[in-house]
């Protein structure tokens, strides 16, 4: 069984039930409630991901001047907002997760179309697109339908039915993913054993500008609305920490590119550690975020 099978076996299943385990954490009145009482929150956030962060990397790749792959690569991952992970730093580094995870489910939502357009177009762009096979844009747009969008809208329609089924459910559908999810990142790290050493040599600091330029645009984002500061710190995150699941689909699913999916990789690791570092100082004792923590109870 060669890679490029196994990156498009491994990889869908395994985002599809990431979505799905999204999808069983929310109720319809998550995201009624999100529409109605924390409107502006929702559609600043969505702004930061959907036009801020393509902005930022677009600056970035002009700043460093990356080669077409790259530099698509990269914008990719721009256009992939943010998944289960972004969720869970959100919830250990005390930020709003409820609005984490409305953004991350209604980006879900979004994504299947304007990522297959939007890439086109980068493609086109970076030039990037003389190098790959063609991009079949309507199949794209069907292919994330199903691994992103379908399991959301399954999973809240599974959560209205059998509520305490989905509860116990959750952690088998999340355990199975995560293990997916390695499995396909084991399978990229294969195909490209040889360049990934000069890749990450070559780019992971570039990475880490993207990832930290994209985290204080998104709290300066929320500040500039005077959202509060549980907001500023879910924005930073949801803006810096993006869905590598379904950025390495594009590159590697229906783009079969290796060296796309290892930059993909490469960012997928390099923004953990702003993200580490926000976490450990919101946790550290004495912390703005633990005393507020401690007056409310």
């Amino acid at each position: 069984m060669d890679v490029a099978f196994l990156s498009k076996l491994l990889l869908p299943s395994a985002l599809f039930l990431m979505m799905l385990g999204i999808g069983i954490t929310l109720q319809r009145s998550d995201l009624e409630r999100l529409v109605s009482q924390d409107r502006k929150a929702l559609l600043v956030g969505l702004a930061g991901q959907l036009l801020l962060l393509p902005a930022v990397g677009v600056g970035v790749c002009l700043l460093f001047g990356l080669p077409p792959l790259v530099a698509a690569a990269l914008m990719i991952v721009t256009l992939a907002p943010g998944g289960v992970t972004s969720n869970m730093i959100t919830l250990v580094a005390r930020g709003d997760t409820a609005l984490s995870v409305g953004l991350t489910a209604v980006g879900s939502l979004i994504a299947p179309f304007t990522l297959p357009l939007l890439t086109g177009a980068v493609l086109v762009y970076t030039g990037a697109g003389v190098r790959l096979a063609d991009f079949p844009l309507l199949p794209a747009i069907i292919k994330l339908a199903i691994v992103t969008l379908l399991p959301v809208m399954l999973g809240i329609w599974l959560r209205s039915r059998f509520p305490r089924r989905c509860e116990r459910l959750y952690p088998w559908v999340k355990a199975v993913a995560v293990f997916g999810f390695l499995a396909m990142v084991a399978v990229v790290v294969l195909a490209n054993h040889q360049r990934l050493p000069g890749l990450l040599q070559a780019y992971a600091g570039v990475m880490l500008v993207l990832a930290l330029a994209a985290m204080l645009s998104g709290a300066l984002l929320a500040k500039l609305f005077s959202l509060g500061p549980a907001v500023q710190l879910t924005l930073a995150v949801e803006v810096g920490i993006q869905n590598a699941g379904t950025a390495l689909m594009v590159t590697g699913a229906l783009l079969s590119s290796p060296e796309m999916s290892a930059v993909v990789l490469i960012y997928g690791l390099v923004m953990q550690l702003p993200a580490a570092l926000i976490m450990l100082a919101r946790n550290l004792p004495g912390s703005s975020a633990r005393l507020a923590e401690g007056q409310q109870s």
